[in-house]
């Protein structure tokens, strides 16, 4: 398109929007083919700057004609400017345009190509999309500053953003510098919550319920509360002392060359020791005026030189108390006050479906197998994508399954740094559906995973690990975790709520743009971060192969013959 089909001016320039005028009705429908929302307009002066807007809305109104009766039609356009191009360079901001502005054109097709081609070096580009009204004309974005940066994927159920994340990460793992075979240095960890990832990377590790190592000894202290203590339980605070006693004195036991050992410190212990030592204390007789003297059946007494000695031998000892003697009194939790926190212990510890963290397998591995399992590192099984399928993980530990496996990275990374000082293996942390298990709620369920991804949100960049947050919910996502996103796909969202918290939490100020969210079609996106030179509405490429994430084709099956169920199968399966 020419200037002169433009025929178009600038009559008001505000801080964040751009209004002109087109006066020519037959020069605008020509104009007309090529101008959209969304379009890009060149705004120039004198100087050979021009600014570089993107259209918002179009509006006619109606001026009257050299003062009389008659008057005719003006088209509006309202523009909200992206950054300036000077010398063929295009730069985010700026306020080097001279006003009043000379002239304004619709943006080429070459220079809008220029803009995207020139914005960063050849070694640094990342590219997994095009322009949605130009899909001949990719954007790419600054792959370090994409990936370290975390990245948030937000959108409603069926706008793409599962097929986005695979395309993104499909991209990341096929990128090599260099002509060399094998795997790239990519490392990515996918929190999987309905089985959709694994169809879309077939070579990927993926680690269902079944084959899940996650060892109970390297839970902390809010992990092993959300494991075992009843939220609102009035004894709560007696319940966690002990909890905290036993398992340090337990982890002593285990490891007694270990000099220095610590209720968090990954060693491994008994897990039947904790449940020994609490049956034994809700059983406890001791003598009436020296608490570390206990009465047994047999008439004996014994006697420990203090409460860790006492908690040693409640772990690794079986005792059968007095039933009523002279002198002898219940011990201290004897009273009933912990009988359901050690039923709640003992039947967690024993429940098959908790075979992953309580089963010998977890019993008996070491931290160094644990990690192998989680980095891809694995033996004959080196892979850059591991997926955790979070589907069959029972419903009440799924916080703790992501608070563990994303605590354990964080301080992976965290250790490597500091003994290696360089980080050779950063990582990537994709949490779906992330507001399953970060929400931004007080409750105590959700306190352990939202602190293990509200440290990596905060900390992680500087040991080399970042987040990928997708949710079609971000208006229920932490916003701790949220804000600290610096990248964003913002695809179609219809609800009110996550629209008004994305567009509070973005960073670039772009107005009413934001509005156009609803109506995107599927695979759409509004990208937008510091990794993009500059804001802009995208088509994200198809992956292949695609994720197991396509709708149930309802109409379709119910007009098939009547089908069977088979009952006991299905049976099986939820027996587990």
């Amino acid at each position: 398109m020419t200037e002169e089909i433009a025929n178009a001016e600038v009559i008001a320039v505000y801080p964040n929007k751009v209004r002109v005028s087109v006066d020519n009705l037959l020069d605008f429908q020509k104009a007309v083919d090529s101008l959209r929302v969304g379009s890009f307009l060149k705004v120039s002066d004198n100087d050979n700057v021009s600014l570089i807007c993107i259209i918002e809305s179009f509006s006619i109104e109606m001026r009257a004609v050299d003062g009389g009766a008659d008057s005719k039609r003006v088209y509006m356009i309202d523009a909200y400017p992206l950054g300036t191009l000077k010398d063929g360079r295009f730069n985010r901001g700026g306020d080097e345009l001279a006003i009043p502005p000379k002239k304004v054109v619709p943006a080429t097709k070459a220079e809008i190509a220029a803009i995207y081609a020139d914005a960063f070096k050849a070694e640094d580009r990342f590219c997994f999309s095009s322009l949605t009204r130009q899909r001949d004309i990719n954007v790419p974005v600054h792959g370090d500053r994409f990936f370290n940066k975390h990245i948030a994927v937000v959108g409603a159920s069926g706008s793409g953003k599962s097929s986005s994340v695979s395309s993104i990460l499909q991209k990341a793992i096929s990128a090599k510098n260099g002509e060399y075979q094998g795997l790239n240095n990519s490392h990515i960890l996918i929190f999987d919550l309905h089985s959709e990832y694994a169809a879309a990377f077939p070579n990927a590790q993926v680690i269902t319920v079944d084959d899940l190592v996650l060892p109970y000894w390297l839970l902390n202290e809010e992990e092993m509360e959300d494991m075992f203590l009843e939220s609102g339980d009035n004894n709560n605070y007696n319940q966690e002392a002990l909890l905290r006693a036993i398992i340090t004195v337990a982890k002593r036991v285990a490891n007694p060359t270990v000099a220095k050992v610590n209720f968090d410190s990954p060693l491994r212990y008994d897990i039947d020791h904790l449940a020994n030592a609490l049956r034994t204390l809700t059983r406890e007789k001791i003598d009436s005026d020296n608490s570390l003297i206990i009465k047994l059946k047999d008439g004996t007494q014994k006697e420990f030189v203090d409460t860790d000695d006492q908690l040693t031998h409640y772990c690794t000892e079986k005792y059968e108390f007095a039933i009523k003697a002279t002198g002898v009194k219940k011990g201290h939790y004897a009273d009933g006050s912990i009988d359901k926190f050690e039923r709640r212990v003992r039947s967690k510890i024993t429940n098959s479906r908790l075979g992953f963290l309580f089963g010998d397998k977890a019993k008996n591995a070491s931290l160094e197998d644990v990690l192998r399992q989680f980095t891809g590192y694995r033996e004959k099984l080196e892979t850059n994508v591991t997926i955790i399928d979070l589907s069959g993980i029972p419903f009440e530990l799924l916080s703790i399954t992501v608070s563990l496996i994303s605590r354990l990275m964080f301080d992976f990374c965290y250790f490597a740094r500091r003994a290696e000082s360089l980080t050779e293996q950063p990582f990537l942390m994709v949490y779906e559906e992330a507001h399953k298990y970060a929400p931004k709620s007080g409750l105590a369920r959700y306190k352990a995973s939202l602190a293990a991804i509200e440290r990596i949100a905060k900390e992680g960049r500087k040991y080399g690990i970042s987040l990928l947050i997708s949710s079609q919910r971000p208006s229920e996502i932490s916003e701790t975790i949220f804000s600290q996103c610096s990248n964003f796909l913002a695809m179609r969202l219809t609800n009110p709520d996550d629209q008004a918290y994305v567009r509070r939490l973005l960073p670039d100020t772009l107005g009413n743009l934001t509005e156009g969210m609803p109506a995107l079609e599927q695979g759409e996106a509004l990208l937008i971060g510091d990794a993009v030179i500059m804001p802009c509405v995208v088509y994200v490429e198809k992956c292949d192969p695609e994720p197991a994430s396509s709708d149930v084709k309802y109409l379709t099956l119910w007009k098939e013959q009547w089908n069977g169920i088979d009952f006991s199968k299905r049976a099986n399966n939820w027996r587990g």
